[in-house]
């Protein structure tokens, strides 16, 4: 009873085989008739508008790519906000501020904010 239950068995297995193989070979027509379809004239072309592609709406190796890296996040201290505070004082704006700090735009203005030295919106 064993014996015909191991024979079933490989029977089995053997025509998952040749489905798989079957899958695999469909699979591969597909694949190489997507260039054509899409109007690409070889499949290198297709890959890298495929990436391209793929790439447009990410963050990561889109900006990788271009070769740019990002900045390293600004620690804001108890001495960056007196900074901001006596450059607000003296007139500066909020863009010299934020150069000559080495912080960003808003960073300057959520301290400026803290300190409440901007007017409240109605």
């Amino acid at each position: 009873m064993l014996n015909e239950k191991l024979k079933k068995l490989a029977v089995q297995k053997a025509r998952l085989e040749k489905l798989e193989q079957a899958l695999l070979a469909e699979t591969q027509r597909e694949l190489a008739g997507l260039p054509a379809e899409y109007g690409f004239a070889n499949v290198k072309d297709f890959i890298k508008a495929v990436k391209q592609a793929a790439a447009g709406g990410r963050r990561g190796p889109a900006k990788a790519q271009t070769g740019k890296k990002r900045r390293a996040r600004a620690v804001i201290t108890d001495a960056t906000r007196a900074r901001v505070k006596s450059m607000v004082d003296a007139g500066k704006t909020g863009g010299e501020i934020a150069s000559a700090v080495g912080i960003s735009l808003p960073s300057v203005h959520n301290i400026k904010k803290s300190l409440g030295l901007v007017k409240a919106r109605r």
